[in-house]
């Protein structure tokens, strides 16, 4: 996946930059990849045909996806690459729950038994061994990690609302 690839490269990246600064140029570089892409498929003119409503979703998702990263990135610069990661490929799992529950999208018993398989999994990959070296404000981490599951999963269910009849 290419946010494990990039975890690496931004713990890496965020190690002397403040977490919200180090978002801020990932996003200006995204940014500048995305609308170049339009651009080569030669759809800017579409923008202009969005519907309102989907276009709010849209820019929520986008809101949802900005607080994910900068959690995430604040996660990494707090805790370890090895235990922020797991809890923000989380939100896949709170992001099939949140589908059934708000758009219907239906979950046959053999996805329901993998969902539980990969929550299992996260909480085996993050349980740590008694450590009484670690004091409570360093685990503050967590707290991040988690919202950038969350935000993550608000992201997914957003844009699957706003990008209905968007190109």
């Amino acid at each position: 996946c290419i946010r494990d690839r990039t975890s690496i490269l931004g713990k890496i990246g965020i190690d002397g930059v403040e977490s919200s600064l180090g978002t801020a140029i990932r996003t200006g570089v995204v940014l500048v990849m995305a609308w170049l892409i339009v651009f080569i498929k030669g759809k800017q003119h579409t923008l202009k045909v969005i519907p309102k409503n989907e276009l709010g979703f849209i820019c929520l998702s986008g809101l949802a996806t900005g607080a994910s990263w900068l959690c995430y990135f604040r996660a990494l610069q707090l805790g370890n690459v090895n235990k922020v990661v797991p809890i923000d490929k989380s939100s896949t799992v709170l992001t099939i729950l949140l589908a059934l529950v708000f758009l219907g999208e239906p979950v046959s018993w053999l996805k329901g038994i993998a969902v539980i398989l990969i929550g299992i999994g996260t909480f085996m990959m993050i349980e740590k061994k008694a450590d009484s070296g670690e004091k409570m404000e360093k685990k503050s981490w967590l707290l991040y990690a988690v919202l950038s599951a969350v935000f993550a999963s608000l992201t997914s269910i957003l844009g699957k609302i706003g990008i209905d009849g968007v190109e």
